[in-house]
């Protein structure tokens, strides 16, 4: 437990001194963001505001998680490292397109398919390393399991190894794009992320405290090193609120894909390592909301244009956190209200997960 409190706190430390120093490095290499000329107006006054910030936020997350273990002197375990990498990896390739932009000057940095395919290498890597028995621990469990998941493991649902590491892509490289999505005003995504993450710090100390490795019995969890896991959440939790600090409205600067496709890769990862994979739509409520908001304005414009030759929106700009804003609310407003929401997903979540737990020991 000492870990979790070492590691929240440092990387909350390291964000909140560490992201004040990136804005007057950033800034002073002309590392500014560039705003979609179709979005709401009051945003161009945003243009030029530093970017890539979540190079801080998985700086201070991987110091504070090492950190923490160095202090407690405890080794690091395989479901943490694998946590790290894909937090780490897909944060590698949010600097690559948020690197693109700056250097270009345009608000398009990779294309799609080279973002895909880098996400593709690191969700696969990880979904393969998971899987192996190698990882395993004294009791056979690998970090991953090959049964889909809601608050644990359907037994009877095994899938072949193949379809897992589909199953595996699918959820890492939605979850980061819908974060991806979610980032679009002053601290909406860092602040749903910190909600979030703390969420699954509870449930990863809960399991723990209820591992079969401790109290074997049939409401026990069968994940591998929740602990640990907790220890990176708490880690992610405290680097996103000291970030916090200087994103929120006004922001004096943005997490970029840096930040949101590492954040997203990191709430799949945590979602397959502690089992709960079905759970992290109703933890991660508004980042589904806001992805079904694109999805259905998409297709909604391709087949009114296909049939009636003239495309017909849904909202007036998606994603729906803008379509707020065109109707005239205040981008505070809608941040606080989103934030609002993403607490009620996460009170329902983590009241389904202790519900399910109490049914079975019933």
């Amino acid at each position: 437990m000492r870990a979790i409190l070492f590691g929240g706190g440092l990387s909350l430390l390291i964000s909140l001194i560490g992201t004040r120093y990136a804005i007057t490095v950033l800034s002073r290499r002309g590392y500014g963001q560039e705003i979609r000329d179709d979005g709401p107006t009051t945003h161009h006054t945003k243009r030029g505001t530093p970017t890539m910030g979540g190079i801080v936020i998985i700086g201070a997350a991987v110091i504070g998680y090492f950190a923490a273990k160095l202090i407690t002197m405890q080794a690091p375990s395989a479901s943490a490292m694998l946590l790290l990498f894909l937090f780490v990896g897909l944060g590698t390739v949010g600097f690559l397109d948020d690197f693109i932009k700056i250097s270009r000057q345009r608000n398009l940095g990779l294309r799609s398919r080279a973002k895909i395919i880098g996400q593709t290498v690191i969700a696969v890597a990880f979904a393969i390393l998971a899987l192996s028995p190698a990882l395993a621990d004294d009791r056979g469990k690998t970090p991953a399991s090959h049964h889909l998941s809601f608050i644990r493991d359907f037994d009877s649902w095994s899938l072949p190894t193949i379809l897992v590491i589909v199953l595996m892509w699918l959820i890492i490289t939605g979850t980061s794009n819908a974060v991806n999505l979610t980032d679009g005003l002053d601290g909406l995504a860092t602040g749903a992320s910190v909600m979030v993450f703390a969420a699954y710090t509870l449930v990863n100390i809960w399991q723990n405290s209820q591992s079969c490795a401790l109290v074997p019995g049939g409401s026990c969890y069968e994940v591998r090193d929740p602990l640990d896991l907790a220890v990176v959440s708490a880690a992610i939790m405290g680097a996103c609120f000291g970030f916090l600090w200087w994103n929120a409205s006004p922001a004096q600067i943005f997490m970029g894909d840096t930040g949101s496709l590492a954040l997203g890769g990191a709430l799949a990862g945590f979602a397959i390592l502690t089992r709960t994979e079905l759970l992290l739509l109703i933890i991660g409520g508004l980042f589904v909301m806001i992805t079904l908001s694109v999805m259905l304005q998409v297709s909604w414009f391709k087949i009114t244009k296909r049939t009636g030759g003239v495309g017909k929106r849904i909202f007036r700009m998606a994603p729906i956190q803008h379509h707020f804003e065109m109707l005239g609310w205040e981008q505070v407003t809608v941040v606080i209200r989103f934030w609002i929401i993403t607490g009620l997903c996460v009170a329902a979540g983590l009241g389904i997960f202790y519900a399910e737990w109490v049914a079975g020991i019933g």
